[in-house]
């Protein structure tokens, strides 16, 4: 009887891009799997992707808005920190359930060959679906305070939720691999997330940071996050400068992120 042995390549390749492609369903399947099980036997279900940011945005504007009176570029201050957190909470949302997906899947890595690609990426396609729905607060809060968002604003988020979306997959591929071989990481990455909250501009203007600007913007939701409130506010000009250093940041995060993943996934199935 012949045997064949199916060994995972070191490298990324076009290949990686086919193979993905061929599993689509797989993809999809994983994706509503994490949902349904996300949800499964709480109270209010989806609901939690709205009462987080929201909750999160009251206390926000309590805090730093009412009593440490931060700047908000002229916009009211909780309309300014929630479209921060809708692209943050994407991020370190993605970040978080991608860091710990291999662990999760553990008994299907050790017996099934699939790429194994699909599990970060389907915890951060369920991402997705909770922007969606916290979006609709974001859209009575427009309402409220009168704002109506520009065509070019509109036409920019998908390309701020694809730069978003390459960050979290980026790092959340490095930390999925790191993770098999050294379970400190999920001691340590919620530690990380919090530092980074505050490296990153959703309570406070990249402006505040005056001439170190620049060097906020290597922060991958740095650009994300400033472009966003410029196009959806549409009290600023985009600061595409600004926006481009993000881009390349996330860019590369991808980029290293797939490169150590891929040159760890033969070892997954022993050591995981």
């Amino acid at each position: 009887m012949q045997s064949i042995i199916i060994r995972p390549k070191k490298k990324i390749s076009i290949e990686d891009a086919r193979e993905l492609w061929r599993y689509r369903e797989l993809l999809y399947f994983f994706t509503w799997r994490d949902l349904k099980v996300r949800y499964k036997q709480t109270v209010i279900g989806v609901g939690w992707a709205l009462f987080q940011p929201f909750v999160t945005m009251i206390v926000f504007s309590v805090f730093f808005g009412k009593l440490a009176h931060i700047p908000s570029d002229s916009v009211p201050y909780p309309i300014f920190v929630y479209v921060g957190l809708l692209f943050w909470q994407f991020f370190s949302g993605a970040l978080s359930e991608t860091s710990s997906t291999l662990i999760g899947n553990q008994a299907i890595i050790t017996k099934v060959y699939f790429p194994r690609l699909i599990l970060p990426l389907s915890a951060v396609m369920t991402k997705f679906i909770d922007f969606a729905v916290a979006s609709l607060i974001l859209i009575g809060m427009m309402i409220y305070y009168g704002y109506v968002p520009r065509l070019m604003g509109l036409a920019i988020l998908p390309l701020l939720l694809l730069i978003t979306f390459m960050a979290a997959v980026g790092m959340g591929l490095f930390l999925a691999a790191l993770n098999v071989r050294y379970r400190d990481v999920r001691y340590v990455l919620p530690f990380f997330i919090q530092i980074m909250l505050f490296l990153t501009p959703v309570i406070y203007p990249a402006s505040i940071a005056g001439k170190y600007s620049r060097l906020l913007a290597l922060n991958p939701m740095t650009g994300v996050i400033q472009a966003a409130r410029a196009a959806i506010l549409g009290t600023t000009p985009i600061n595409w400068t600004l926006l481009a250093i993000s881009s390349f940041a996330c860019l590369a995060a991808l980029v290293i992120g797939t490169a150590y993943f891929k040159t760890v996934e033969r070892y997954f199935a022993d050591i995981i």
